[in-house]
């Protein structure tokens, strides 16, 4: 009985423990650098150019509104956010940027895909304008 008891204790204490590194490892640290830089482009100019890029190379896995619900989503391991949170959009566009740029495990980095610094910032002006 005893035996029992002690191997629950440690179950728990265990199950806790990966439960804290799953959370910070979850986390996704956007360099200072990037959190306070400056968008460079007029958010409400060439939105067209931001949609088009965004629906080529993003909706399959966020989709078509951002919610995160596009078609390779179920494919995907974490959580693809929603673009209409308050939680996104308290983000920076500095963030946005670096995460559009750099990517993170399932999401790729756009360097090669989108090359032109100032489409990615289109594609982050145009994921502003999915909120609810």
């Amino acid at each position: 009985m005893k035996t029992i008891k002690f191997l629950m204790i440690i179950g728990v204490v265990s199950f806790t423990f990966y439960s804290f590194t799953t959370l910070v490892q979850d986390k996704w640290v956007v360099p200072e650098k990037y959190v306070n830089m400056k968008n460079p482009t007029n958010p409400k100019e060439d939105l067209d150019i931001g949609k088009s890029l965004y629906d080529k190379h993003c909706k399959s896995c966020h989709g078509k509104e951002g919610y995160g619900d596009g078609p390779k989503a179920a494919e995907m391991k974490g959580d693809l956010g929603d673009f209409s949170s308050e939680e996104f959009h308290k983000q920076t566009d500095g963030e946005l940027f670096y995460k559009t740029t750099f990517g993170k495990d399932d999401m790729p980095e756009y360097t090669k895909k989108i090359p032109s610094d100032e489409d990615r910032w289109l594609v982050v002006n145009y994921m502003r304008t999915l909120k609810e």
